[in-house]
């Protein structure tokens, strides 16, 4: 088990391990255990610390590589390597992927590290696209591109052939909006219910699910009205358990932003609050303090689960006549209003927190007529067009022969 301590930033707990790695260099590993350091929650940090430090896996598997091993076993312990460095959603998925995927299939082969060709990636990939979309082959190309690309860095194989593979293209997803009728259908139907806050705050603010649902009190500024999306709750399944895994951050760098807090949000947001002030005293010791400062929690301090507000919120709509539609289709439909409503796309990327301008322009770009609108306007204003009888030159006449036509007769 690797060595770790507490650690006070900000107002709450981390846990620091620390462990050695082949050539002797100390590395340190930190991660949030979002717990405010507040009477109570030092045993709770204590305990999260001591889970960390027994899930935690050090690198030292590098040493035990060796060209000829089965690739299958070089995933396993590329897998074991790669976790120290990446988010514990993105380690859930290359794992489930590896573990679900690109193993049993090359199990069947028996083929070596060194031995494997690109065309056995690309039998691979055909055999996928037999049974899923591309885009999830494009997902499992990633992950073998990237664990030959680190058997090439430390000297394994002599190339990366996965870079010699053609993926598959990617397929169009035709995102799917609502207008505003259409929302306040929807707003109509979860009047009241424990949906009501989650889904007005994604329809108005665009917001992910799992920043929705990563809001904690500390975000909502009601002096300055403001609304900033700096935490984020994500669900995922590690060895066949759930787990729910909160971020002080966002899905990228440009996801943390500080939006107004219009409207009536001010209104929603501080009634939430004394809620939960009450629940707090009405339940006493039986209240869950375990998400305590996050919004989203039910009456006994209960985080609502990202995979409930997935798989419910359709069901809910279904149940009450109205179209199903994923909660994040609810992001898609802010943007499409805000589009409609002749937002420049440079604003509606900030508003959604795209890192890339290029992404909000390939999901939303077609929406964005009325900018076409004014293109045409500026043209035509410093364009005259000249009037013309466009039946004349090309119109045959009665006797069967075009004004041209005529006049070379004419001539010859």
């Amino acid at each position: 088990m690797v060595a770790g301590h507490l650690t006070k930033r900000n107002g709450y707990y981390y846990a620091v391990l620390s462990y050695y790695d082949p050539d002797g260099k100390r590395h340190f590993k930190t991660f949030s255990t979002g717990l405010k350091v507040v009477s109570g929650n030092y045993r709770k940090a204590e305990e999260m610390l001591q889970r960390f430090r027994t899930e935690f896996f050090t690198p030292t598997c590098v040493n035990a590589m060796h060209s000829d091993m089965p690739f299958t076993e070089y995933m396993l312990k590329w897998l074991e390597i790669v976790k120290i460095r990446i988010k514990p959603t993105t380690f859930a998925s290359y794992k489930s992927i590896v573990e679900k995927k690109i193993n049993p299939y090359f199990a069947k082969s028996h083929k070596s590290l060194v031995d494997l060709k690109p065309g056995d990636i690309q039998a691979f990939y055909i055999e996928e696209l037999k049974s899923i979309k591309p885009n999830s082959v494009i997902r499992e190309h990633a992950v073998i591109h990237q664990a030959l690309k680190y058997a090439y860095k430390i000297g394994l194989v002599k190339d990366n052939v996965a870079a010699r593979v053609d993926r598959p293209r990617k397929n169009a997803y035709e995102h799917h909006f609502l207008n505003g009728e259409e929302l306040e259908c929807v707003f109509k139907a979860v009047r009241g219910t424990k949906f009501e806050l989650p889904v007005l705050t994604a329809a108005f603010y665009g917001l992910r699910r799992g920043e929705v649902l990563g809001l904690k009190w500390d975000a909502i500024d009601f002096d300055n009205c403001t609304l900033t999306v700096k935490h984020t709750i994500v669900e995922t399944n590690t060895d066949g358990k759930n787990m729910i895994i909160r971020q002080d951050s966002g899905k990228t760098k440009a996801s943390s932003r500080t939006l107004p807090l219009v409207g009536k949000f001010r209104e929603y947001f501080a009634a939430v609050k004394k809620a939960q002030e009450d629940n707090k005293r009405i339940c006493g010791n039986c209240y869950n303090y375990d998400y305590d400062g996050y919004i989203f929690v039910d009456e006994m301090g209960n985080l609502i689960r990202p995979d409930y507000l997935s798989c419910q919120f359709p069901k809910f709509l279904a149940k009450h006549g109205l179209e199903k539609i994923r909660f994040h289709d609810l992001r898609h439909s802010c943007a499409s209003l805000l589009v409609a409503s002749g937002v420049p796309l440079k604003s509606v990327q900030e508003w959604l927190g795209h890192s890339d301008f290029n992404t909000t322009a390939n999901i939303y770009t077609h929406l964005d007529f009325s900018a076409k609108i004014t293109s045409s306007l500026a043209m035509e204003r410093h364009l005259e067009l000249p009037d013309s009888d466009f039946s004349s030159p090309w119109e045959a006449n009665k006797d069967g022969d075009s004004a041209d036509l005529k006049n070379e007769k004419k001539l010859a």
